[in-house]
Parts: C-alpha cells; structure tokens; sequence
C-alpha cells in the first residue's frame, strides 16, 4: 500500500469589503446606551454592526453559512433577531455579540420578523407561507399559523389586544386572534400584493402599501369598545367624527359591502387612499417608534415621508376651517345674517396624514430604518443597492423641511462587483478593482489603505516593486497609479476593445496584454522625466504586437518566458513562442470559450477553464490533453496555480471555489462561502493566503492552515453533509388526528433534533440495561449470601456514578428548549411507557417540575390514542395526575409568595426613595441629566 498525498486545509479567514447585502434589511440598535448612533445591517451570512459617527465597524456577529434576510431589534435594544435564508431565526446578544437561542420551524427564507411589546413572544413570516409565534424567555415555539397562499410580506402585533396581523404576496390581510390561535378576518381590498402595512393613530388604523402608488388607509373599530360606548351599530363610520364620505368602500373593494358581515372583534372599514409620488411598488414601508412619522419607498432611490396628525392637531386644524367657513358664509349671506348654524366642514384623509418631504439618497434604496431624536429631528438610515450606507436628517416641525446627509459610510466597500484581485509580492497588499475605484487593502488588518478612482477595471497587477499598479480597463486603456500618493500617473490607449487580460514577464521587465481588438500586445517598462517633477517617475512602452483571427481573452507567459499561450473566442489555446512569435501549438476540446487559464511553476503544465463548465489540464511539450474535469456547475470564471506545485483554484458562476490536483486529476476541497457568482480569485505569491470576490459584494480571504487533509476523510464529511441536508429535507412525522404535510407544531425536524431523540433512546436503553443488572445482581447476592461488587457504567461514572434514572433526566434538561418538542415527535412510541414511569419518579424529587410537565403534556397529546387505550399505563396516569397536581400547585404557591415579596419591597422602596419605579425613575434621571447640561452650556455661554 503506497502512501497516501497529504494536503492543507484552507479555511475561510474574513470577509471584508462589504458594507450591507441586499436581501435584509438595515435597522437602528440601541448599544452602549446610545440610541441613533449605530445601525445592524446584514452581510452575507454575518450582521455588522456599524458606527455612523466614525464610519466603523465595532461588532460582528457570527452566521453560519446561509444569507441574513430578516433583522429585528427587540423592544428593550439588548437582543436582535436574525432570521436566514434556510428559515432559521438566531436570537443575538448585543452586549456579548454571542447567538445562544435557535428556532427552526421554516422551510424556506424568514421574510419578516416582529417582537411583541414586551419582548417576550416574536413573530415571524415566511416564503413558505406559515407564521410562527414564538416564546423568547422559554426559547420555543408556541404555535404555527397557516392561511396564506403566498409569501408573507409583513407581521405585527397589537399592543393592547393578544392580535396578530399579517399580509402577504397572496393580496390579502389577515387578522389572528392568539388567545384561539385562528383567523377571524380576511381583508380583500387588494388587487395586488401586499407589500408593507403598518399601525398608526393609537392602532385605530391601519395603512397598506401594494404593487400601485396608493397608500391605503383602513380604520379599525373594536366591538367591545362600541359596547361600552353603549353605541347599537358595530360599523362606526369615520364621518361622525371627522365629517369625511370616503368611508363607504370596504375591504371587498365595493362600495357597502362588507366582506364578513358577523364582525366579532372588531370591523374595519376602508377611510381612503394617499397617493405616492412614486408609480412602481412600494418595497418598504415603515414608521418611527413614536407612530409619528410615516415613510416609504418603492425600487427608485427616494424615500417619501409623512407626518400623521394627533387628535388636538386634527381638531385645531378642524376648529380654523370652521372658523374660517363661518367667515366666508358670513360674508356671503350679507352682515345682518348671523345664521352660521349650518356651515360644515369636511376633514380628508390627506389633512390628517400630511406629506413633509421627499430624501433622495444617491442610489437606490434597498431598506431603511427611522428614529424620532429627542431633540424633535428624524434621523433616516438607507441600505442603498450600491453596497453603501447614508444617514440623513430632517426637522418635520420646519415650515419647509429640507433632509440634510449627515453620515456616509463608503470606504469598506467597492459600490459594484469587484472584477479582478492581485496580491503584491510581499504578500502584504491586496488590490482590488471594480467599474469605478481601484482598492488597495491591508491583508493582516483588512482595512481599506488606498482608494484610487478608475474606469471600469477587467484586470491588475502589482508592478515588480510594489509601489505601481497598472489596470486595464473595458475601454481598451492601460492606467498606470502610484501607491505612495494615490495618483494616476498615466493612461495609456492600449487597444481598441475591453483589455481582457495581462501577464507580467517572467524577467519582470514588461508585460503583455490581450484584448477585444484580436490583438496581443508585448509592453516594456521605462523611465522617463515628468514635467512636474524633477525625477524620473515609471512608464510603459510597446515594442512588439501579435495579431490574431479572434478576440483574445486570456494570455499568459511559460515560466522560462518561452511560451505565451493565448486563448481566443473560438474556443481554442494557441501557443506560440515569445522570440519569433511563431505558432507552436494548438489547444483544442472545449465546447465553450477559454475565460482562464493558467502555467504551472515549472512550465510542464497549463491548465484552462472553460464556460463549458470544464477544465482541462494539457501538456506544455506536446500539447497532449491530460485529463478533462468536470469543475462547476456553471462556467469557470477564473484559474490559478499554487506557486511551486501542481495544485490550482477554480471559481464557479455556481458560488463555489474548488482545489484541484494537476496530477493525481483528484477534487481536494471545496471552499463555500460566496453568496452568489464568484468573479475572480488572486493566490498569494507564498500559497498561504487565497482572496475571492463576488457578485454579493464580499471579499472573502482564505487561509491555508497546518491541519493535513486526507482525501478519504474529506469524502465521507461531504457524504455525511449530504445526508445531514437529507435529512432536514424529509418529510415532518405525522401526528394522528393530522393530515400528512399539515403539521401545526411550531418546529421542524432537523439533524439537531433526530440527534437529541437519540440521546434520549441511548438514555432509555442504559436505564433498562442497568434495572436489569441491578435486579440479578440482587438475585446473585441473595444466592452467594454476600455483598457482591457491582461494576459501574463508565457513562454513568462520567456523570458522577449517578443513578441510571437521574441520567435520563440529565439527558433531558441537556436538549435545547428550542428542539425539545421535535425530539420527542421523532421519538418511538415503544420508549414512552418508560418515560412515562420515569416522570412519576422525577415529580416526587420536586425539581424541573416546568421541564417535566412540558414534556409529559406534548407525549400525552400526541400519543394519547394509545398510551389510554394499553391498560398497563392506566395505573401510572393516575399516578402521575395526583402527582402532577400537588407538584404544579407547589411552584405556583411558591412563585405567588415571591411575587408578593417583590411588590412589598416595590412598595417599601417607592416609599423610601419618593421617585417612581423601574424605567420611570431612568427617564425622569435622564431628562436631568440633560438639563443640567443644557443649563452648565448656557453658563458657560454667559461667562
């Protein structure tokens, strides 16, 4: 047996020129005790957190390997909710940065996540169609809500009421009473998609946004408030109050009818429309905490913004049209009349709900958050498309509001997708280029050292020395920049079409390009005398062309500078030697244009990667083609050799990067991170480092590491990730008295919870295992007339030589609340029975009385068919009723005295101190504190 090849393992080490992705969106996060000053913004499968004052990055928190689609800041700023691409929601500290609460319970991406007002339940929506309520403080599901037929879109709770709205790409709002966990009203009003929908007025109303410029506005009515009113129709109209006749058209969109005429809980009534600027759909709509402003936008770049009026608003404007209609029918009817009883005003929806201005930001907006300062301003964030982040202020109480930017955040970024990547030679620098900026990074510190304006950019290199970088561009032109000052020192019109590719000589003397105009190009470095400068700065020269057939889109030079092999557009390698230029050889096979290609270190091999999703490795002698590979899913963007070895990087359209052996042709490792189609890859000169860029923005840096990769091993983790995805992607265990697919249970089963199922079969098996050595043990002791040592589990030793049922317990408590009922729905119902007598012992102890009714609850409910009808578990339910009782009045007597304790000392402590309690002493605190400082200012001013 011959020895087998060990590799290193490359590993992802960063992500960097990435300031927000497109597909979440941005909010505003209360951190350090500063409210308006940092915002969270998804970033690949990570969540910045970013400092708008200085523009920087102070906190990351950690994904795994799906896309952030969803943000969500809870009410008290100490937690966010993060939901994924894969429909899993994590829960993050803002303090700690750490993700320690997991639900899973989707299966496609969280479109939309909502904390009550509390804090204590979240919400969340899903292109699967369901919603999910979920306990935060117990960390599991509560239950799941079907009824949508597409996409949900938006989910909100009502402060005061246990309601839930939601809306969704299916045209309809839905209302959800949560005390029944059923709908009890549909609104139609829609013809299109429902976008965004959000509460204002005291929750009396509700506004919509769809595939039209109409905001829609809809006023809620409570029954029950009506019937404290003492009022007999349950449809109140909006005219009694406020004088308006837009009320008549309801939800059904026809005028006088109503789409359920048994409203029960409350009616909801169209009041009428406020037209946007904007004519496409409205992508996002939002208001401020204060339920003030009102804001959206649709796919352009402006974000239009509304001020909604309070009632002693509205009644002061009321109070001037009729003041002022009096006048005018005064006037009117002659001086002797003073008959003014019959004037009457007409309020409209747009009096109420008024526009104040319109922000344009500098690109489109993707999402955005707002925040009502306590100085009276309106301070708006922007995700915008180009990979960029605005602030933007604005005072609504101004006559004339004009948005003033206040904050930008650009140099982490490129503002579109980086095209070509190179490393300088003393693997420190790495360059990046992209259609507008040429970007120069720290490899240890990642941090943007240079920015340097440029056309749109195809291909780089470090010029030998490092203190030059030369660019081409898709113009055809040659740009020649210093590092030291940032400056463009040159242009150079190099060819007549986009410049494809450059290859620096061997010799580090010239270089050579190729591009659209069927020609190569050979290029000399010189010096020569600037005119602004008594020194002699770098230039560049032609000294040779080479005209082809076809485009050229790839060149490269033989390590002996020898050989320079060109790919055209005709799907072919040509070869030809650098002296003569003369043709040498012909690399024929691929179906598809050549987009790269590379030679070994030694020149025996070149390798070539095709948009026929192959790549084939040639010899240089012979031109004899080695081995063709099937490489990626979709075309191979780019190719590069490790320095000093056979092994090269392909990077897919198929979001991949893969590691391949030259001579073994064997698949080494599989680099996955990117998002989406990876344009370009640069290996350092010294092979430890790899850095990666993307349609999705990011710059990915890669590290080789000591760990040795063993080509075996490597299979059997892909074939176990593949059955882990299997796995999740099967379908749910059916309950009795449900339907196959129409599971209602919060979670979902996943490799996590088939994983605590077993532990939990493995617990049950080693109870009976030791009940059975314990009772021959006994037997053989009562035979022998002696002790007779009894030898202990290992397993159970580990644990503290504990006994076999307190280790069942501790198996239970180690399974995450989150995944608890999961476990136990996957679980076999021959283990319940022991479980069930395993709980009568455990309730006697006193302790996890929570965890344990938990549990014995759900086994009841989904076995109960046949745990009531086997006649063994009659005796042990009976025991576990009387039990189970006695234990649960125990805690709630216990948790009601401590209740009692804590409103006694409430008390005490109010009575001593004189201040309120809790968050109104915080308050009131603060707002002297702000006036102690506002009154030193004006102090010092008089001084």
């Amino acid at each position: 047996m011959g020895l087998t090849k060990q590799y290193l393992r490359y590993v992802a080490s960063a992500v960097f020129g990435l300031i927000g992705s497109q597909k979440g969106n941005i909010v505003f996060v209360t951190l350090r005790g500063e409210k308006g000053r940092y915002v969270a913004v998804p970033a690949c499968e990570h969540v910045f957190i970013w400092d708008i004052r200085k523009g920087e990055k102070i906190l990351i928190l950690q994904g795994l390997k799906h896309e952030v689609t969803c943000l969500c800041p809870s009410p008290d700023g100490l937690h966010l909710s993060v939901g994924y691409e894969d429909g899993s929601i994590r829960i993050f500290s803002l303090l700690s940065g750490e993700g320690n609460v997991t639900f899973n319970g989707h299966k496609a991406a969280v479109t939309a996540l909502s904390y009550d007002q509390l804090g204590g339940r979240l919400v969340s929506g899903s292109k699967d169609t369901d919603v999910i309520v979920w306990d935060v403080i117990n960390e599991s599901g509560l239950y799941r809500l079907k009824g949508h037929k597409d996409a949900i879109t938006q989910v909100l709770f009502l402060r005061e009421k246990n309601l839930l709205i939601t809306s969704g790409k299916d045209t309809v709002v839905k209302w959800w009473d949560l005390d029944t966990q059923h709908c009890f009203k549909t609104m139609v009003g829609h013809r299109t998609e429902v976008w965004g929908m959000v509460l204002v007025s005291e929750e009396k109303r509700l506004i919509t946004g769809s595939a039209d410029s109409e905001l829609r506005a809809w006023d809620i009515t409570y029954i029950e408030e009506l019937k404290d009113l003492g009022e007999p129709n349950s449809k109140k109209s909006r005219g009694s109050s406020l004088g308006t006749q837009e009320n008549h058209e309801t939800e059904t969109g026809d005028p006088g009818v109503d789409e359920d005429p048994e409203d029960r809980i409350l009616s909801c009534n169209k009041a009428g429309s406020i037209m946007r600027e904007g004519r496409d759909r409205v992508v996002n709509l939002a208001i401020d905490r204060t339920g003030r402003i009102l804001a959206c936008h649709g796919t352009d770049s402006i974000l239009e913004v509304f001020c909604i009026l309070s009632k002693e608003e509205i009644q002061k404007k009321m109070d001037k049209k009729i003041k002022k209609a009096r006048k005018k029918a005064k006037l009117s009817s002659g001086e002797g009349e003073q008959e003014d009883s019959g004037v009457s005003v007409v309020m409209s929806l747009q009096d109420e709900i008024q526009r104040v201005a319109n922000i344009k930001a500098s690109a489109k907006i993707k999402s955005f958050d707002l925040i009502h300062s306590p100085h009276g301003g309106l301070k708006a964030v922007f995700l915008l498309q180009n990979n960029l982040v605005e602030v933007y202020t604005l005072n609504p109480s101004t006559p004339a509001p004009q948005p003033i930017r206040t904050a930008r955040i650009t140099i982490g970024g490129h503002r579109s997708d980086v095209r070509t990547l190179s490393f300088s030679s003393d693997n420190i620098a790495i360059l990046s280029a992209a259609a507008d900026s040429v970007k120069i990074w720290n490899r240890s510190t990642l941090q943007c050292i240079r920015t340097m304006a440029c056309e749109y950019a195809l291909c780089s290199l470090f010029v030998p020395g490092d203190r030059q970088v030369i660019i081409g561009t898709k113009t055809g032109k040659l740009q020649l920049y210093d590092l030291a000052s940032g400056n463009l020192l040159e242009t150079v019109e190099a060819h007549d079409g986009a410049l494809w590719s450059i290859s620096l000589s061997p010799d580090q003397h010239g270089f050579v390009t190729g591009g659209a105009d069927q020609s190569v190009k050979f290029w000399d470095f010189e010096l020569v005398k600037d005119e602004n400068c008594a020194q002699k700065r770098l230039s560049v020269k032609q000294t040779r062309i080479l005209q082809l057939d076809e485009e050229v889109l790839s060149v490269r030079y033989s390590p002996n500078q020898k050989l320079l092999a060109v790919s055209l557009l005709d799907c072919t390698v040509k070869i030809f030697y650098v002296d003569t230029l003369k043709f040498f050889l012909s690399l024929y096979g691929h179906k598809l244009p050549v987009l790269c290609m590379d030679i070994s270190s030694d020149g025996a091999l070149i390798a070539t990667g095709s948009a026929d999703r192959n790549v084939k490795i040639w010899g240089l002698d012979f031109g004899d083609c080695h081995r063709s590979l099937f490489a990626h899913e979709d075309s191979v963007m780019y190719l590069q050799f490790v320095p000093k070895s056979h092994l090269f990087f392909t990077a897919g359209k198929d979001h991949k990067i893969k590691q391949w052996d030259a001579d073994r042709f064997e698949h080494i490792q599989t680099l996955e991170g990117h998002h989406q189609e990876v344009w370009c890859l640069a290996v350092s000169p010294n092979g430890d480092y790899i850095v990666s860029s993307s349609h999705d923005k990011s710059l990915r840096l890669w590290e080789r590491t000591k760990e040795p990769l063993i080509l075996e091993e490597e299979q059997e983790m892909q074939r176990e990730a593949e059955y882990e995805d299997s796995v999740a992607k099967e379908d749910q265990p059916v309950v009795p008295g449900e339907a196959q697919g129409d599971s209602y249970f919060p979670g979902k089963k996943t490799v996590e919870t088939v994983k605590a199922a077993e532990r939990i079969m493995e617990a049950i098996e080693l109870y009976r295992e030791e009940t059975a050595k314990m009772k021959e043990h006994e037997a053989i002791c009562k035979a022998a007339g002696k002790e007779v040592p009894l030898p202990v589990n290992p397993i159970l030793m580990a644990y503290g030589n504990i006994l076999p049922s307190a280790y069942v317990l501790e198996v239970f408590k180690g399974i995450k609340s989150s995944e608890l009922e999961e476990a136990l729905l996957v679980l076999p119902f021959s283990y319940v029975p022991d479980i069930l007598k395993l709980f009568d012992e455990f309730f006697q102890l006193g302790s996890n009385i929570e965890l344990l009714c938990r549990c014995l609850f759900f086994l009841l409910r989904i076995h109960f068919g046949q745990i009531s009808s086997n006649q063994m578990l009659v005796p042990v339910i009976e025991k576990l009723k009387k039990t189970t009782i006695s234990k649960v009045s125990e805690v709630r007597d216990i948790i009601g005295f401590n209740m009692a304790g804590l409103e006694f000392l409430k008390r005490e402590c109010e009575a001593k101190s004189e201040v309120e309690f809790f968050s109104d002493a915080t308050n009131s605190f603060e707002e002297k504190k702000r006036k102690r400082k506002k009154r030193e200012k004006l102090i010092m001013t008089l001084a």
